[in-house]
């Protein structure tokens, strides 16, 4: 290599500029190319989860947890996410029927409300949590009318409810569901059972009919006794009873004209009999 003066400008090689153009331009190759090969895979990466769900995470088949709401960048064939709702979900129960306590064959149907407290429990203990929780509820409803009298399930609806969501509820706890509600919908009964509770309703309604009709003749016959006190204590008054029904009478039948007769009259004409008698 020769020397330079101070005037001179140093100049690279042809070979080595060559060399290290070929570099950047193959470089430059592979992060075009690498870009282009990962645009399809954006949207297998990109993921949004609503306010009201949860995203459960899985790389490589492990769990990571659960996340959101918002966006979330998962690593393509590495990671694995599952949503689940934490919106509470309206179960209707299909009409079972079961024969109560009392030997008396009903169906009845039934609605559950729940939602999932845990979404990690929710997909990692149980495949699916809403037929689960349907397949509980039909059950535990046939359950607990077997072991409840016909009275009970037509008057104590309120006491049969709670039973339920407490028995669904502890049964359904391990997989994340919380049971909110359970109401009874429709109690069908049969047809001669129908026909037995009328002829029972209208029994009843005529025992109470008795009961008022005996109580309004016993409360007539004390203030009547009431009243035969006062005038025997005043004599007077009975002559004043036979002008009020005297009046009575007369607003109703114009042509009808009544005369009292006092009964001490009658028996003053009974006295002078028996003292002309020898």
């Amino acid at each position: 290599m020769s020397e330079q003066g101070p005037g001179s400008s140093y100049s690279m090689p042809p070979a080595e500029y060559s060399v290290g153009f070929g570099t950047k331009l193959i470089r430059a190759f592979l992060i075009g190319f690498s870009a282009i090969m990962l645009i399809p895979l954006l949207p297998f990466s990109i993921r949004v989860v609503a306010e009201y769900e949860r995203g459960v995470i899985f790389r490589l088949g492990r769990l990571i947890g659960a996340k959101g709401p918002g966006l979330f960048i998962l690593l393509p064939f590495v990671d694995r996410m599952v949503k689940v709702d934490l919106r509470t979900i309206t179960l209707d129960v299909p009409a079972q029927e079961a024969i109560t306590r009392d030997n008396v064959t009903v169906k009845v149907n039934a609605v559950v409300y729940f939602r999932v407290v845990e979404p990690t429990a929710a997909v990692v203990r149980i495949l699916d949590h809403i037929r689960a929780t349907s397949q509980i509820s039909q059950t535990t409803l046939r359950s607990v009318l077997g072991q409840s009298e016909l009275d009970e399930l037509l008057g104590q609806r309120e006491k049969i409810n709670q039973q339920l969501q407490r028995i669904i509820d502890e049964q359904t706890e391990p997989w994340g569901v919380k049971v909110t509600a359970v109401e009874v919908k429709d109690v069908e009964l049969p047809q001669s059972m129908q026909r037995a509770m009328a002829r029972q309703a209208e029994a009843e309604r005529e025992r109470r009919a008795k009961i008022i009709a005996a109580d309004g003749e016993y409360q007539a016959s004390e203030r009547l006794r009431e009243a035969a006190h006062v005038m025997a204590q005043e004599p007077i008054t009975v002559q004043l009873r036979f002008l009020q029904t005297l009046s009575e009478v007369a607003a109703e039948n114009n042509s009808t004209i009544v005369f009292p007769v006092p009964i001490d009259l009658i028996q003053m004409f009974l006295r002078e009999e028996r003292e002309r008698a020898p």
